[in-house]
This record gives C-alpha cells, structure tokens and sequence, in this order.
C-alpha cells in the first residue's frame, strides 16, 4: 500500500480551469473522502490521480513514485465507478479474475487471488452466476472484487453508491468500510452525499469549484469548520445561517428580535457578520417570535421549520415526547457557546 500526495495541481480544458492549485496529502492505510456539490471538481480531481484526466500543471506523487504523467496501467490504483462496467457473459469469477487473465496470470494465481476477494465480499456462492442474476449491490461488490484481485496500491471510488437504493447503500457503506479495514489499503473515495463522508471518512476534503476549502476529520470539520460554506455543506440539515450586526459587545440578529453573545472575539461595533446555528443545538420555549411552517415527524426525531420576519430559513430538532405543531408560535434559545460567527463579506469563521 502507499499513501498520495498532490502538490500545486492544476487542470485546465482549454481556457477553463477547473483545478486551482491542489496541494493535498492522503496518508497511507487512510481512507479519504473527496466530497463537495456537483461540478466542483472531486470527480475529476480521481481521475486526475487515476491518470483518465492528463495533469494541465503540479505533481502526483504515489508512495516514493512521480506519476504525473504515467499510463493508467502503472500508477498500482484500482478505481470503482459509479456503473458496474461488468461484462454480461462471464460469471462473476470470470469478471473479477478477467484482468489478471488479460495480464498473463497463471490461472492458479488467479483462482487464488478471486477466492481471497470472493471471501472478503462474501461472494462465494455468486462466482458462477452471470450479472444479470445478481442484485445492484451485488455487482457492484463484484466490481470492488475486481479491484481487489489486481492488488493496488490505492483504490480510488468515484460514487459507487449513487445507483443504488437508500437500503442497499446503507449496506454498502457498512461494506466498504469493513473492507478498509479488513486489508488496511489506502482509500479515495468520492461522493456528494456528505452523510457517506462523515460515516466512511478516516480523513474529509472539502471541495468547492476546484478549491479544496477545508482538510479533516469528519468531527473537526462539523465542529470547527473554517468558513461558512464548510459549516452549511457538514450536517444534515444543513446549519441555520442569521445576519446580524455587533451592537454593544453582542450581535443584534433581527430575525430573532433580539442580541446574542457568542463566545468568541467579536469584530468592531457595527461590523456585519453572520451567526451559525446548528439545528440541534437550538430549543423551542415558549414564545412569540417565530411560527411554525411545517413540521416533520421521523420517529425518534423531528423538524421544525420556521421563516424569519426577515426572510431567513430556521431548521429546529426535537427530540423525546414533546413536539412543536405547525401553526405554533414559538421562541428560540441557544447555548452561546454553540453559536459560530462568520464575517458576512469573506464568510471566514470567527473564532
């Protein structure tokens, strides 16, 4: 196994660039999660490291390696798409060893080395059935088999879990994070759903128009995030985001009809700014501030959301037996030591 390591990437098509300047470190044995909304570049960032997309400009380094401008075939990464890319007339041990075979193997090796994936994935009694009899999750645990087969030094996922159904891919997470650290290989692995980042991720990369905008644990970037785009995008649901304006020593947030002390260094009087709150850290009490739009009830948990006299969304989870009802007037209280201010022009934390 080997870790990567990126340094000043940058990809144009054309006059366009889509990577800025990439420097990243994935550590050996870790697994890394590319995550980010659409078009920001995590998928191409994997290819880039795959060698499918050509380095416009930096280094691409695999273990002691430079392999910025290597073929595909000698980079030691095995990569995993979204579609299964399995080949309707081979059973599954066929697929899985088919590489090896292509390779010159000797079919000795090759039997061993698909019954090694076959028992890691629990495929054994799949190996003589063709794809057409498997379900989605299972073939794409056979596309992971063949991964497995070719022995990498990086496995590379480019959201694997996307075709699958909310059941089959909770499965799959836990399947894919059994394997990691079944064979400890180095992972990279790139979604959009940041409910598999958090759940999967030794290690979160926060993508954002092919500007990394933050490095972490999957804890450190939800509780300490360094600007306002990381803080909204980690968490679900997403952060409740409040203008307001530093007034003696506290922010006046007119959405709430009242001042709020955070405990961080507020900038000076006057200055704008904005207060994060998460979803769960705020409590109904009784009041008049606020109505209830609409509320969703999840068994153990529900949501309540409410519109500001400002126009400003307000997301609430209650948890236990008491719940607020759509219609109700309500206020709103916080622990000030869980308010996070950001400045409202950069949209940097203020800590």
């Amino acid at each position: 196994m080997a870790g990567v390591e990126l340094t000043d990437v940058v990809k144009r098509y054309g006059d366009v660039q889509v990577i800025h300047g990439v420097d990243l470190t994935v550590n050996e044995g870790e697994f890394c999660v590319f995550v980010g909304p659409s078009g920001c570049g995590k998928s191409t960032l994997l290819r880039m490291i795959a060698g499918l997309e050509e380095t416009t400009e930096g280094q691409i380094m695999i273990g002691p390696r430079d392999v910025t401008r290597e073929d595909p075939s000698q980079r030691g990464v095995a990569m995993v798409f979204q579609t299964y890319a399995l080949y309707p007339h081979m059973t599954v041990g066929e697929n899985m060893g088919f590489g090896l075979k292509m390779n010159g193997h000797p079919k000795a090796e090759i039997q061993s080395k698909v019954s090694e994936a076959s028992r890691i994935l629990k495929l054994d009694d799949y190996l003589k059935r063709k794809p057409a009899a498997l379900s989605g999750g299972q073939r794409q645990r056979v596309a992971i088999g063949r991964a497995i087969v070719r022995g990498p030094e990086v496995f590379l996922f480019d959201e694997p879990l996307s075709n699958l159904d909310a059941e089959l891919r909770v499965e799959m997470r836990v399947e894919i994070a059994r394997l990691h650290k079944e064979i400890g290989a180095t992972m990279i692995y790139v979604t959009h759903d940041q409910v598999e980042a958090m759940t999967m991720a030794d290690k979160i990369v926060v993508l954002r128009a092919g500007v990394i905008e933050q490095v972490g644990a999957p804890l450190e970037l939800y509780r300490d995030p360094d600007n306002r785009f990381v803080a909204g995008f980690i968490g679900s649901p997403s952060m409740n985001f409040l203008k307001g304006t530093v007034k003696g020593g506290a922010v006046d947030v007119p959405g709430l009809k009242t001042s709020l002390t955070p405990q961080v260094k507020l900038p000076p009087e006057g200055h704008d700014v904005i207060v994060g709150m998460r979803p769960e850290h705020l409590n109904v009490v009784a009041g008049d501030t606020l109505g209830i739009d609409l509320t969703e009830a999840l068994g153990g948990v529900s949501f309540a959301y409410m519109t500001t006299d400002t126009d400003e969304k307000i997301i609430v989870e209650e948890r236990g037996d008491i719940r607020s009802n759509e219609g109700d007037r309500v206020g709103l209280t916080i622990d000030p030591s869980r308010i996070m201010v950001f400045d409202a022009d950069s949209e940097m934390r203020i800590r």
